[in-house]
C-alpha cells in the first residue's frame, strides 16, 4: 500500500507541472517538500506509536496519506502544491516508521527474518502503481480523476489489509513496562553505527537510481531507451533480491548477508566505473542493486531491537537514511560536474566499501531475533 501511493503520485508529476505551468526550478522546490515533510514528521512517529499502538497508528497514518494522494492534482497554485507535498511527506515518513516498528514486533514473534520480503513488497506496490499510472498518462486520463480513483481504491484496500495487523493489546506488541519515547526522537548514540550502515546503502541506492541513465548516456554512449533501462534493471534487481532476501538472511545471518552484499555492490561499482559500453554499465548497476537490497531491511530490524521501544530505534535510523537519500543525488552531480562521472561513482564505491566494513553492527542484540542455528533451525541468538 505504501509503495503504491508513492508510485501513483510519481507518474503524474508531468501532468501537474503542465497544469500549473511550473518551471523546472519551481517543480524542483515542490519535489523537495515531501522529503522535508518526512524528515520533520518521522521523529514524532515513535511517540504516536507508543500512545496509540503501532497497529492503530499505521492504519490512521496510511488512511490519511491515501486521502492526501488525491490532493496534488487539485492544487490551484504552486503554494498549495508545496503544502500538499509537505503533508504527503509527513504521512509517508510517519507511516513508514510505524509500519517498520510493527514489522519488528512481528519478526520477533515469528522467530525468523521477514523484513526483506516486506521491503520487497513496497517495490512491488510502487512498480504496479507506476505501471497503472503510465497507462493512465498514455491514455490521456485527467490526473484529477486518476489520483481520485486511486486514492479511493487504495483506501478501501488499506482498510481490508489493516485488519490483519497484530492487535496492540496482544502480548509483546505494546510492552506495558516500556518507557515512553521522546516527543521528537532524534537518533541516539546507540543507533548511530546502524544509521551509518543504512546511510551508505541508501546513498548508493539513491545516487545510482538518479544517475544511472545519465551515466550510461554520457559515459557509454547509450541511446535514450537503453539508458532508461539502466534504472529499470537496477530497481528490478533490488525488488527481486528483497523478495527472496529473507531466505538468504536465514541461511547466512545478518552480518554475513551485509558483507556479501557489500562485496557484490563494490564489484558492481568498479564495473560501472570501468564500463565504456552500455551492457557492462547496466551489469554494474544490476550488481549494485543486488548488493544493497537487503541492507536497509536488516538495519531497520536491528534498530527496532536496540531497546524496549521498536518505533524509537526505527525512527532514529530512518531519520539518518532519509537525509542520505536527500543529499546523495546532488553530491553525485556536483562530483560528476567538477571531476567526471567515473570519479563520482568511484566515491559511491568507496561509500559501499565502508558499509561492508561496518557490517558487524547489524548483529542482533539480546532481543530475540531471527538467526540461523548450526543445524539450520531458527533461534534467538546474538551470533
Amino acid at each position: 500500500m505504501h509503495g503504491a501511493i508513492a508510485g501513483t503520485v510519481s507518474t503524474r508529476i508531468p501532468w501537474i507541472q503542465d497544469h500549473l505551468s511550473l518551471d523546472p526550478r519551481t517543480l524542483g522546490l515542490a519535489l523537495l517538500c515531501p522529503p522535508i515533510g518526512a524528515f520533520i514528521g518521522m521523529p514524532m512517529a515513535g511517540r504516536l506509536a507508543y500512545r496509540f499502538g503501532t497497529r492503530a497508528a499505521t492504519r490512521a497514518l496510511l488512511a490519511a496519506w491515501c486521502v492526501v494522494l488525491a490532493l496534488p492534482a487539485l492544487a490551484p497554485s504552486p503554494a498549495w502544491l508545496f503544502a500538499v507535498f509537505f503533508l504527503s511527506g509527513v504521512g509517508a515518513g510517519m507511516s513508514d516508521i510505524t509500519m517498520n516498528a510493527h514489522a519488528v514486533v512481528l519478526e520477533r514473534r515469528l522467530g525468523r527474518s521477514i523484513m526483506s520480503g516486506l521491503h520487497g513488497m513496497w517495490a512491488v506496490g510502487s512498480l504496479a502503481a507506476g505501471g497503472v499510472g503510465t497507462l493512465a498518462a498514455q491514455a490521456g486520463v485527467d490526473a484529477r480523476i486518476h489520483l481520485g480513483v486511486a486514492a479511493a481504491v487504495l483506501l478501501v484496500l488499506h482498510g481490508l489489509a489493516g485488519r490483519g495487523l497484530l492487535r496492540d493489546g496482544d502480548p509483546g506488541v505494546t510492552p506495558q513496562d516500556a518507557p515512553a519515547p521522546r516527543r521528537f526522537a532524534l537518533p541516539s548514540r546507540a543507533i548511530l553505527p546502524l544509521g551509518l550502515v543504512g546511510f551508505c546503502a541508501v546513498f548508493a541506492e539513491g545516487a545510482s537510481a538518479n544517475w544511472a541513465a545519465v551515466y550510461l548516456t554520457h559515459v557509454t554512449d547509450a541511446g535514450p531507451g537503453v539508458a532508461a533501462a539502466g534504472y529499470t534493471v537496477l530497481m528490478l534487481c533490488m525488488a527481486g533480491t528483497r523478495l527472496m532476501g529473507d531466505r538468504v538472511i536465514r541461511l547466512l545471518g545478518p552480518v554475513t548477508a551485509v558483507r556479501a552484499g557489500g562485496v557484490v555492490a563494490v564489484i558492481g561499482g568498479l564495473t560501472v566505473v570501468t564500463a565504456r559500453v552500455p551492457a557492462l554499465g547496466m551489469a554494474g548497476f544490476a550488481l549494485i542493486g543486488l548488493g544493497v537490497a537487503v541492507v536497509m531491511p536488516l538495519v531497520m530490524a536491528a534498530a527496532g531491537n536496540t531497546g524496549t521501544n521498536a518505533s524509537e530505534g526505527v525512527t532514529g535510523v530512518a531519520t539518518i537514511t532519509y537525509m542520505s537519500g536527500m543529499i546523495a543525488p546532488p553530491i553525485t552531480g556536483w562530483l560528476a560536474g567538477s571531476l567526471s562521472y567515473p570519479a563520482a561513482f568511484t566515491m559511491i564505491t568507496c561509500v559501499v566499501a565502508v558499509m561492508t566494513l561496518l557490517a558487524r553492527v547489524v548483529r542482533p542484540s539480546g532481543v530475540a531475533s531471527a538467526q540461523p542455528a548450526g543445524d539450520g533451525s531458527l533461534v534467538g541468538s546474538r551470533d
